[in-house]
């Protein structure tokens, strides 16, 4: 119980001084992303929630949606990343990104490939991801945020390439996203 209340006491002290020293935004983010061997780019969705730890420093915890299809449609992929993303400020407006991701993934197989033992599944995969944006201010307590990741992500296709025989199928992708971010506390 005193263990508890301990690092209860921290967290507040923590969460305190972070409200205090910088800012909070929370907002919707829309992105459009492709992964390498998909058969064409879809939009992404979802929220974020950005804490600005110092000038230079911040962190960002998003959720997000996105679906894509390989193997001329053979495939639907349908994935919930939750993401937990540095942001390093070499400049007011300028950011660097680098982070991981936990992606629960759901493999959907059109009639004729689950007819040939392809089974529809889900999984969890981790994946990390880099990047860079800007933020732009729109008055005291609304941001306008755009930036670029490239996530390395791996799933395994080894059965569908074989009988796609599409020889190697990559999952890593790029998204390029805006964000509209409400100041919680700036």
């Amino acid at each position: 119980m005193v263990k508890k209340m301990i690092m209860l006491s921290f967290l507040v002290l923590f969460t305190t001084s972070v409200i205090n020293a910088q800012g909070i935004g929370i907002g919707p983010v829309l992105g459009w992303q492709k992964s390498s061997s998909a058969d064409k780019g879809n939009l992404m969705y979802g929220a974020a929630l950005r804490l600005k730890l110092s000038q230079a420093i911040g962190i960002e915890g998003s959720i997000n949606y996105r679906q894509e299809e390989y193997a001329n449609g053979g495939l639907k992929v349908k994935s919930w990343p939750v993401m937990v993303t540095g942001l390093f400020y070499p400049f007011p407006i300028v950011y660097g990104l680098l982070g991981v991701g936990w992606y629960n993934t759901t493999f959907d197989y059109n009639n004729q490939l689950t007819l040939q033992n392809l089974q529809n599944n889900t999984t969890s995969n981790f994946g990390w991801h880099l990047g860079g944006g800007v933020e732009f201010p729109l008055g005291e307590n609304l941001m306008l945020t755009g930036d670029i990741r490239y996530v390395f992500l791996n799933y395994d296709f080894g059965q569908l390439a074989q009988k796609a025989q599409t020889g190697d199928l990559n999952s890593k992708f790029y998204v390029i996203s805006v964000g509209l971010l409400f100041g919680i506390h700036r």
